[in-house]
């Protein structure tokens, strides 16, 4: 196969690294990467670098900033933020051909989601593809469902932090089990990662949403831990309220959560002091990637009738931090 990373950060380099070192020893497959600055010149001298407690690798990446230069691919995985989607719907085309798979390995709400759930299919979600641009450049058919459970960084561009978690869900947008993602399954299986397969990928994305979309921005905002936030009975009591809200919009658009908020709670717990992925970018002076976690779920309980004034409450406190530190676009 032919795959290309898509951004090489940090959970794309973790991809490409660890797919390119099974390809290594099998010759099955060649992994390419699009990338840019400072990261496109580290893959193009040193390659993929990955450290993590399955093993480090350091191997050779063909990487180019223009996807023209690498051609018709057989998987594309998009590891962009949400907001560089734009800029990906308009430079992918050089990369797709029509048996090309695309996996998006992003947090928060991706832009295929409203097209499955019938409350919200007749536009596009404004928050994260206004006007549709990514839509109308990556064809529904070819999209592959994708929630990734891993934490890593990456302190210096192009080497990646590999700290714990492996596991990737796959699945079909529409529901049902395909042989196309058993096989994608299966790939990312020998390379070392943890695939499985879930015949309602929508239901998967929304549950890990569910449980990212307070810590986050509220980590960003005050600098402090997950176990400090938690710690706050006030701020404890604030995460609950907005997952509740959040629980009933999955539920309006068949995302239903059967977990109450305490019992989220006790999980993030467990990962002690540990700073999430907006926390991390907040103290690295990058863009927020609010509009996917959170603007997503205030858009969309707007469009099915549910209020949610504890997550609005959230996004216009973070928007505004984003704002007065140019890290979330003005007004």
């Amino acid at each position: 196969m032919d795959i290309c990373i898509y951004g090489a950060g940090a959970i794309g380099g973790w991809l490409g690294a660890r797919l390119a070192a099974q390809a290594a020893l099998d010759g099955q497959s060649r992994i390419s990467a699009v990338a840019r600055g400072a990261t496109l010149a580290s893959l193009q001298r040193l390659g993929w670098r990955l450290q993590s407690p399955d093993g480090d690798a350091c191997l050779p990446c063909r990487a180019s900033a223009e996807p023209a230069e690498l051609g018709p691919q057989d998987l594309v995985v998009v590891a962009v933020k949400g907001q560089s989607l734009g800029e990906v719907a308009a430079r992918i085309g050089p990369l797709l051909a029509g048996h090309t798979l695309v996996l998006p390995a992003m947090n928060g709400v991706p832009w295929w989601f409203g097209a499955q759930a019938p409350a919200l299919a007749d536009a596009p979600l404004a928050s994260v593809d206004p006007g549709g641009r990514v839509a109308a450049a990556v064809p529904l058919a070819q999209v592959i469902g994708c929630v990734v459970h891993a934490s890593a960084a990456s302190p210096e561009p192009g080497l990646v932090l590999h700290r714990m978690g492996r596991g990737l869900i796959l699945g079909e947008p529409g529901g049902g089990v395909s042989e196309r993602v058993l096989a994608l399954a299966a790939l990312f299986g020998r390379a070392g990662i943890d695939a499985s397969v879930s015949a309602d990928v929508r239901k998967d994305i929304w549950f890990k949403l569910w449980g990212n979309l307070t810590i986050n921005p509220i980590t960003a905002i005050t600098g402090a831990t997950t176990d400090r936030v938690l710690d706050d009975p006030l701020l404890r009591e604030h995460c609950s309220a907005a997952m509740r809200e959040a629980a009933a919009v999955g539920a309006r658009i068949g995302c239903a959560i059967a977990q109450e908020p305490q019992d989220r709670h006790a999980i993030t717990r467990r990962l002690g002091a540990f700073k999430p992925s907006m926390l991390q970018d907040a103290e690295a002076g990058r863009p927020l990637e609010l509009d996917a976690i959170v603007g997503a779920v205030h858009e969309i309980g707007r469009r099915v009738g549910v209020a949610t004034p504890h997550i609005d409450a959230l996004l216009g406190l973070a928007r505004l931090f984003g704002r007065v530190r140019g890290l979330y676009p003005p007004a």
